[in-house]
């Protein structure tokens, strides 16, 4: 995830890694009623695997796309910051990130099948590049493809339900020729997650995200707070989503940017990763 490092007097927030909320006016569709939280505090019952199966696989049905604003709370090596966003998501492979000010934005974010944009306002220089899994990183420092991000982002924890699998307890293990690549606990009277690793391939944990707070939407029960942390990097990001709206029909072109006139284009690749 996060803080990203620095290029030509750029400064790359972890403000990308999340991305939150949406422009209310670049999209149309109807409001979503949040309710309080629906779940209960009480200990989670012993879940059948097969409900916990079905449970993913609805979910992934329900939660197609997102607009929101967020509160984002960051902590790391480089310091604490808090600052607002707006996420646009459309799963499987559409997202646009904006890091907000009340002077405007400071950063956009697009991301698509074919392409990813930064763009700075303030400096006036936007960096592109081809989409791909070392692209997004380089921007998001997130070692999460596409699909994958937006996923999270949707309160969906990005497993591959054709990975062979286990069950431990209320967890779930998924595992990749022998090793360990996913675990996803259930430890709340719902059947919904609450907690997702993922490993790399030495075996080392990468990232663990936290779901909680969860919401009655429209489209179903959805985490209103999710925490993310990269702990081999000491960073740990906190996403508060407010009033989000789900599965509007977004405009393609709310996932890509145009070049302003007068403003320096860099490639992606001199980003650091």
């Amino acid at each position: 995830m996060i803080v990203p490092p620095r290029r030509s007097g750029i400064v790359y927030r972890p403000a990308v890694f999340v991305a939150l909320a949406i422009l209310a006016f670049i999209v149309t569709g109807c409001a979503t009623s949040v309710k309080p939280p629906a779940l209960p505090q009480a200990p989670a019952p012993q879940w059948e695997s097969s409900k916990l199966i079905e449970s993913l696989g609805q979910r992934r049905q329900q939660f197609r796309s997102v607009r929101a604003l967020a509160r984002v709370n960051y902590a790391g090596p480089e310091g604490k910051y808090g600052f607002q966003e707006a996420v646009l998501v459309q799963r499987p492979d559409r997202l646009r990130l904006e890091t907000l000010t009340f002077l405007g934005a400071i950063l956009i974010v697009t991301a698509n099948d074919k392409e990813i944009i930064g763009y700075h306002p303030r400096e006036g220089v936007l960096v592109r590049g081809r989409s791909s899994k070392e692209n997004l990183l380089r921007l998001t420092q997130i070692p999460l493809e596409l699909d994958e991000i937006t996923a999270l982002l949707l309160g969906l924890p990005p497993v591959e339900a054709s990975v062979p699998w286990r069950q431990d307890g209320n967890s779930l293990i998924f595992s990749l020729d022998g090793r360990i690549k996913d675990t996803l606990a259930f430890d709340s009277q719902l059947p919904v997650p609450t907690r997702w690793q993922r490993f790399n391939d030495s075996g080392v944990l990468e990232l663990t995200a936290l779901f909680s707070d969860y919401i009655t939407t429209p489209a179903g029960l959805f985490p209103s707070k999710i925490n993310v942390e990269a702990a081999q990097q000491g960073k740990k990001l906190e996403i508060r989503f407010q009033e989000p709206e789900f599965n509007a029909t977004i405009p393609a072109e709310s996932f890509s940017q145009q070049k302003p006139a007068n403003v320096q284009e860099v490639p992606i690749e001199m980003i650091g990763s």
